[in-house]
């Protein structure tokens, strides 16, 4: 392949996964199916529904547009190929050229389908359907969801491609190609998984990411997962009527305390461990009196005469929890993202430590 056929494949191959799943600098720079078509969609706050019945649409065909896309661009990237003349193209090309020019005609076929009848056949609108009273249509229903979400009191959170909605009678949930909606009074909600990541993607904060399984009562409604972070989880509980239950393998931290205590935890685990001789019997932990002494502070982040850290000559007298929570009691709260990185001094000889410096008594 020559150079300017590499270059624009690579290129257009970056620029169509962008396309599809936009990041934060193509939403930043209005590169989305949503801004590009703003004025024909309409406002979402305006008209729920409806914005969504034409954009999951557009977003259909727009995608299933860029493989002849890719195409026209060959047709320039590689002229001497002759791509623009289907009698002197090779064949592989004419194969690829059919592909290209049928996934937009299905994705068009598909869309006047949803169309049809007012849109009656649109996936959403089944879905409303089936929770529309015998004397009213989906419509009806179309009307009360648009209603309740110009409301500023829902709950809402989430990346564009997957957001979670939930007002006073839905939950929902958008993504690139669909709306999942579901009542309240009819959901059964499960936290079924919990991920904990030591630094979140958008700042230097642990995170703990939860999976809450929505199944519906109501038959035909196809269940649906969400996911949130757990610092709003306690916001989300707050907005629904039904409870949530929880698989018994998953803990949820609501705070940022617990969401810290359980990465200095885990970062604990992989430093070094320290053994306790055998004349030394451990004692009950000085902060809470409930478990023996787990942890020792020795320096073991820069040499001993090096860095900000100081050797701490106590014997091990603080259980791990005990420790997390003095560390994290020294940290400024304004500033979360700089936790993990600080020194804090010793709560008995006040020699400075860091978390490298934590080991687990063995």
């Amino acid at each position: 392949m020559d150079s300017p056929e590499v270059t624009f494949t690579l290129a257009y191959l970056v620029f169509a996964v962008c396309f599809v799943f936009t990041p934060t600098e193509f939403h930043s720079a209005g590169l989305t199916v949503q801004n590009l078509l703003s004025g024909w969609l309409g406002s979402e706050d305006a008209a729920f529904v409806p914005y969504h019945l034409r954009r999951t649409s557009a977003t259909l065909l727009c995608h299933s547009l860029l493989p002849l896309g890719y195409y026209v661009g060959m047709c320039f990237a590689a002229s001497e190929k002759q791509l623009y003349s289907l009698g002197q193209a090779p064949e592989a090309w004419r194969l690829f050229l059919l592909l290209a020019v049928t996934l937009p005609t299905i994705a068009s076929t598909v869309i006047y389908y949803w169309s049809c009848d007012q849109w009656a056949h649109h996936p959403l609108a089944r879905t409303l359907a089936l929770y529309a009273l015998p004397q009213s249509g989906w419509w009806a229903v179309a009307s009360s969801v648009n209603t309740e979400f110009r409301r500023i009191d829902k709950f809402a959170t989430g990346a564009p491609g997957a957001r979670v909605i939930v007002t006073d009678t839905w939950v929902m949930k958008v993504t690139t190609y669909r709306v999942h909606v579901a009542q309240q009074q009819d959901v059964h909600l499960t936290v079924t998984e919990s991920q904990q990541h030591e630094l979140s993607p958008d700042s230097n904060l642990p995170v703990q990411l939860l999976t809450i399984h929505v199944a519906s009562a109501s038959p035909g409604v196809q269940a649906f997962d969400i996911r949130l972070n757990s610092t709003e989880y306690g916001e989300l509980c707050e907005k629904l009527r039904a409870p949530i239950r929880s698989a018994a393998n998953v803990v949820i931290h609501q705070s940022l305390g617990d969401l810290f205590l359980e990465t200095f935890a885990s970062l604990v685990e992989v430093n070094p461990t320290y053994s306790v001789p055998s004349s030394q019997e451990l004692e009950a932990c000085i902060g809470c009196m409930q478990t023996r002494a787990s942890v020792k502070l020795v320096k073991t982040c820069q040499e001993a005469a090096e860095g900000e850290c100081q050797q701490c000559y106590c014997r091990p007298m603080w259980c791990l929890t005990c420790m997390g929570k003095w560390f994290a009691s020294r940290q400024d709260p304004q500033r979360p993202d700089t936790w993990l990185a600080s020194r804090v001094p010793c709560p008995t000889c006040r020699a400075r430590f860091c978390i490298l410096d934590v080991c687990a008594v063995r």
